[in-house]
């Protein structure tokens, strides 16, 4: 299965290092092992590999060496650095993890101007569509609501396999990678804190009240969602405030990368697959092609909302907002408005029989269409 970053790698691993990260299971070391024909791999958490990689007794006749979750090593970028400065390319190299390498406090010395950073998402529909076909996208739709996007789940299908590969999944994260980052007797309520983010998918959180629900510290929460998000658990996305009277200045929402585990609502699923499927898109831009995305909510003190605010080099394009059912034109588009003007407006809907726009440019699109895709310009 080809996947949508295989080319823009393949052209940075001729001169520089290749960071790819991403969740755990999105085909990180797959994709990693598509790139040559052959290549050496090894995996930090393996004991033999650890040797071997202390020795670096690779072997260089081959075209690609494979580094996975060398983020754990300390002092892994000085490591890194030296092997670069001294040998060269090639072989390429290319270092993959399942967590925010930022994360890692023991980074040693800086790789700056040897290496490109990629990050590797789940399947979403323009990737499906674009490997699968177009065919049936509403089925290939409704199975990303369900399922989510992992690669595994989603091609087998099936929502029992889905159910126990997700509790497999998360057991490994919270048992093999979140104790490199915290004690391991704060997992059970990092653990209870997932189960609170899931009833307030695109809901503002607070902080408070989620320290309330766990007996502890605001700052203790916002070091434990910190560690979510560094291991591709949640995405954050926070309120746009300038220009905009009234505002909420600080209330983030959560999403999850993996859209299965959001509650059996349908309009919750649907706004956190969007969510999804735009911050994909904007990292492969801002990796790929080097432009600068960034992805908001608004909302202000009486209560009008709209659900994905986006920019360009801080410059507003698109509101987003996305509906299971609704196929009248949102009033907050023209409330907004007077604050902020941008090029599109946007109201994606799931079960709509005619799309459809407006004299003020608004689009009424069904949400198979425009998430197959995905046009923010």
């Amino acid at each position: 299965m080809k996947r949508y970053l295989e080319k823009y790698i393949q052209t940075d691993l001729k001169k520089k290092i290749v960071l790819l990260t991403g969740p755990r299971q999105a085909g990180k070391t797959t994709l990693a092992k598509m790139l040559a024909e052959a290549y050496d791999y090894f995996n930090y958490d393996n004991a033999e590999h650890r040797l071997e990689l202390l020795e670096k007794s690779w072997d260089r006749a081959k075209p690609l060496v494979i580094f996975d979750e060398l983020h754990k090593m300390k002092n892994w970028k000085s490591w890194l650095k030296g092997i670069y400065d001294t040998e060269k390319i090639p072989p390429a190299i290319i270092v993959t993890g399942s967590a925010k390498l930022e994360a890692y406090k023991k980074v040693g010395d800086s790789l700056a101007g040897r290496f490109f950073e990629f990050r590797l998402h789940p399947l979403d529909l323009k990737e499906i569509k674009t490997i699968l076909g177009s065919r049936d996208l509403e089925e290939k739709l409704d199975r990303l609501l369900q399922i989510g996007g992992f690669p595994e789940p989603y091609l087998k299908g099936d929502t029992t396999y889905y159910n126990r590969w997700k509790k497999s999944h998360q057991d490994i994260i919270l048992k093999e990678d979140m104790v490199d980052l915290e004690n391991l007797r704060q997992i059970t309520s990092i653990e209870t804190l997932i189960h609170l983010l899931k009833k307030k998918i695109g809901t503002p959180i607070s902080y408070k009240s989620l320290a309330e629900d766990l007996q502890c510290s605001d700052k203790t929460v916002k070091r434990w969602l910190a560690v979510l998000e560094a291991l591709y658990i949640v995405f954050k996305v926070s309120p746009f405030h300038k220009n905009i009277s009234r505002s909420l200045l600080k209330a983030p929402k959560y999403y999850f990368y993996d859209n299965g585990q959001v509650p059996d609502e349908p309009g919750k699923k649907l706004e956190n697959l969007v969510a999804c499927s735009l911050l994909k898109e904007m990292h492969f831009r801002e990796d790929c092609l080097g432009e600068k995305w960034n992805l908001y909510y608004l909302k202000n003190k009486d209560g009008r909302e709209i659900d994905f605010f986006i920019t360009k080099k801080e410059k507003p394009v698109c509101m987003i907002e996305a509906k299971w059912s609704d196929s009248e034109k949102s009033a907050n588009f023209s409330f907004f408005e007077k604050y902020i003007k941008v090029i599109k407006k946007v109201q994606i809907v799931k079960e709509l029989q005619r799309e459809k726009t407006y004299p003020d440019g608004t689009e009424i699109r069904a949400a198979k269409n425009w998430l197959s895709e995905i046009n923010l310009d």
